[in-house]
């Protein structure tokens, strides 16, 4: 097994008069398939809060359907830490489509009577889906270190993060498809189960399959130049070593475990996740307590919080690139000041249902773009055959403490005992945290400009 998962080993070089060429084609093609490749991910990843209405009309409370759920986000989070050390030992080309298909057998079994049996079988077959969905995000990660260059990561990272917006948003319509496929075989009955875990299932698998077609673990291996090289944009701490590949324990002991700057982002990556989904999760029941929003209403709201993220997040990378020069800390604290004073206008407004969607939708435009590149500052912050792992702790650090821990327990705790005032305090004390976290990121990458 750990022969088939083993990173292909660089071929003869091509002729200098074949590298452009070889290389322009082979990066948008690789894009295309870790694009595609993780979007897909998200056809099987939230399949089971849709189906939560209709497992409450078999007899389900929604406090035990949101124990079964919780286990999803905590096996995510996991995953795309442990996960992450084995991906830098591996094939991206197997190890993401592999990890596609294995979360769509999990979700195509969890809409069967089996899956659906009773909760602890549920929450059984959510962890085993959020913990094979956490194969996505790492050897994304490593694709882009090995095909994109430190100086343009932020601009091409921006675009392939909107694979989580394309996916996510795609889920609602094509559950939709799969019900009216299933009402046409006049399989009515099982309709819900078809559309919104067959269904997406069977195209992310798919999509798997094409995904494995089209990616490429890493330049060298096709005969080309390292993206270093190719690019003559050599980061601070790059090395021959760079491109070999490292031990276990070097990845997690000598450059993730002893590497005090991505300590610092992992923990503002904390704080930036409790303000996006402490923010997205809540914002119904607020305005609905709160403003007495009608479910239309809400429906725009929530809408509009997610469509901000795509120009927010290009921006981001954008401004990271040609602005500060591929630096990432800068750009993620003035992001993160934006995002405060969004959260105190939509907290503060009194009445007015304009400036309410005005500054939940300023916060989507601003906080999805911090999301994003802390993720590619954690790349940047490690040689780039440990970058799965990097990026893992800072994915654990998000999903487990900062939306399991903090965005659903310790928000709705709050809510519940002090009121929402006291929610609203919270997320600008998180906010500020993350900046000062940022911070001493910030003068370290000075330092290292300078050298």
């Amino acid at each position: 097994m750990a022969n088939f998962f083993t990173p292909p080993q660089p071929t003869e070089r091509k002729p200098e008069s074949e590298v452009k060429g070889s290389y322009t084609h082979l990066r948008l093609q690789v894009f295309i398939g870790i694009f595609i490749g993780y979007a897909a991910y998200y056809l099987v990843r939230k399949n089971f809060s849709l189906a939560m209405p209709y497992l409450i009309e078999m007899g389900f409370s929604k406090y035990d359907l949101g124990i079964a759920f919780s286990f999803n986000a905590t096996a995510y989070g996991l995953s795309k830490f442990i996960m992450g050390g084995i991906s830098d030992r591996s094939n991206a080309r197997k190890f993401l489509p592999l990890g596609l298909i294995l979360a769509s057998v999990c979700t195509i079994i969890a809409g069967t009577s089996i899956g659906m049996y009773n909760i602890a079988v549920m929450a059984v077959f959510q962890f085993l889906i959020g913990w094979f969905g956490g194969m996505g995000w790492p050897p994304c990660g490593r694709v882009m270190t090995h095909w994109f260059s430190v100086k343009e990561r932020g601009t091409k990272m921006a675009v392939w993060n909107l694979a989580h917006n394309v996916g996510g948003g795609l889920l609602g319509q094509v559950t939709k498809w799969g019900i009216l496929f299933a009402g046409s075989l006049s399989v009515n009955v099982l309709s819900w189960k078809v559309g919104m875990f067959w269904f997406p299932a069977g195209i992310a698998i798919l999509i798997a399959i094409i995904s494995y077609i089209l990616i490429r673990d890493n330049p060298q291996a096709c005969g080309l130049p390292s993206i270093e090289e190719y690019k003559n944009d050599f980061p601070p701490n790059y090395s021959k070593d760079s491109e070999k590949v490292l031990s276990t324990k070097e990845i997690f002991f000598k450059y993730v475990f002893n590497n005090k700057m991505l300590w610092f982002v992992a923990f503002a990556n904390a704080f930036v996740y409790f303000i996006r989904y402490g923010v997205q999760d809540w914002a119904p029941t607020y305005l609905s307590e709160v403003k007495g929003y009608s479910q239309s209403d809400i429906s725009n709201a929530y809408s509009y919080y997610e469509l901000a993220a795509i120009p927010g997040t290009l921006l981001c990378g954008w401004v990271s690139d040609k602005i500060f020069n591929g630096k990432r800390a800068m750009t993620t604290i003035i992001f993160m000041i934006l995002v405060i004073l969004s959260i105190v206008v939509y907290w503060q407004n009194p009445s007015s249902k304009v400036v309410d969607l005005i500054a939940l939708t300023a916060i989507g435009f601003f906080i999805y773009g911090p999301v994003m590149l802390i993720g590619v500052q954690a790349l940047d912050l490690a040689p780039k055959n440990a970058a799965g792992t990097a990026a893992g702790l800072t994915g654990f650090f998000g999903y487990f403490i900062g939306t399991s821990l903090l965005a659903n327990i310790v928000m709705g705790k709050v809510v519940e005992s002090l009121g929402w005032s006291a929610s609203f305090q919270l997320l600008i004390g998180s906010g500020i945290l993350s900046i000062i976290f940022m911070a001493f990121t910030y003068k370290k990458e000075q330092e290292l400009d300078k050298k």
